[in-house]
């Protein structure tokens, strides 16, 4: 057997979003910060994550984590998350089966009732709670980088769907917001293309017509995701969400191609933008859960730590509280003689244009 790179991974799911952690098999990794250590990969080794998360390894759904040396003192290890078409800052599903990778293997150690830690992501700093019992992690706990909404009630033009009142905010990444009701959609799993298809038309009309970037770090730009929101169905929820996670080109000449999936779970990072948008309208306010349902019916528990400022605006530090079950482990070879390196694609799956 001929092998030019071994991979050693533990997969994962919160919520039913699947994080897939790399914890052994990376090169080395240079920058002065996790941030700078996200770039280098992303310029110089982005066949990694391609082949990770492409076909025969992969699938859409999927997301990758790698572990790293932190280059903060503070922080006791370095991660950098990796999606279908981008290195998000920061995630909060993909935290949460991190650090439940983490602890349950042991590479971190655990502490009952209680174990505290800090991860340094691009995005910056994560002071980590996870909940421990039986050798098991019951409940992750981080608090997140501030959140701030930058646009409310905008209106855009969606290629396909006309005019559409949409917010965009930051809770780790750039997200355009929208009312699914004034689609006529409902969030539902047997609506999943439907939801798909109009989430790419949202994110790519408020990426060309709002484009944002964060006033801490120009180099994070947006919006490059999007979430729908409806009325909750799940027991105690007090909204529902469905954020796409983008596995193409969305073609405004052909909205109705399918270029990218449901985010599984009820979104970390898109539960704590939608966190912001509702504070900065007067409907959330400090010290309040804010439970968030996903597709699935799954909830992640958001609340608001109190308020602060980013550049020229108000935000919020938000906590956000979830589960993560581990769910197998894994050595992934490459051969030599493999005619597809990074994966590949098909349109029957991934849409026209692929990851």
């Amino acid at each position: 057997m001929q092998i030019t790179r071994m991979i050693t991974a533990v997969d994962a799911h919160a919520g039913g979003e699947p994080g897939r952690v790399i914890t052994a098999g990376l090169p080395p990794i240079p920058g002065a910060s996790v941030y700078e250590k996200m770039r280098w990969l992303e310029a110089n080794d982005d066949g990694l994550r391609r082949l990770m998360l492409r076909e025969p390894r992969g699938y859409p759904a999927l997301c990758c984590n790698a572990l790293v040396a932190p280059s903060d003192p503070r922080a006791d290890i370095g991660l950098i998350i990796m999606e279908q078409t981008e290195y998000p800052p920061m995630s909060g599903s993909n935290t949460i089966c991190t650090v439940t990778v983490l602890l349950e293997t042991g590479i971190l150690p655990m502490v009952e009732p209680v174990t505290t830690l800090t991860l340094e992501t691009p995005a910056g700093l994560i002071a980590v709670e996870a909940k421990c019992a039986g050798g098991k992690v019951r409940a992750v706990r981080f608090e997140n980088v501030p959140a701030f909404a930058l646009h409310l009630d905008a209106e855009i033009d969606v290629p396909g769907h006309g005019r559409a009142r949409v917010d965009i905010a930051w809770g780790g990444m750039f997200y355009v917001i929208a009312d699914a009701a004034q689609f006529g959609l409902a969030i539902t799993p047997d609506a999943g293309g439907d939801l798909v298809r109009l989430s790419e038309a949202l994110r790519h009309a408020a990426a060309e017509q709002l484009p944002v970037a964060h006033p801490d770090n120009p180099g994070l730009t947006g919006p490059t995701i999007s979430q729908l929101t409806g009325p909750p169905t799940a027991p105690g929820a007090h909204g529902k969400n469905a954020v796409t996670v983008s596995s193409g080109v969305f073609d405004p000449a052909r909205p109705h191609l399918l270029t990218g999936v449901l985010d599984r779970s009820p979104c970390g990072t898109g539960t704590c933008a939608r966190m912001a948008v509702l504070h900065a309208r007067g409907e959330l306010g400090v010290g309040q859960d804010y439970v968030h349902e996903g597709p699935l019916g799954t909830t992640f528990t958001g609340r608001i730590l109190r308020e602060t400022t980013v550049g020229p605006n108000r935000a919020i530090v938000p906590t956000l509280e979830g589960q993560g079950w581990i769910t197998g482990t894994a050595n992934y070879m490459l051969d030599p003689s493999d005619p597809f390196p990074e994966g590949f694609t098909a349109s029957d799956l991934w849409g026209p244009s692929g990851a």
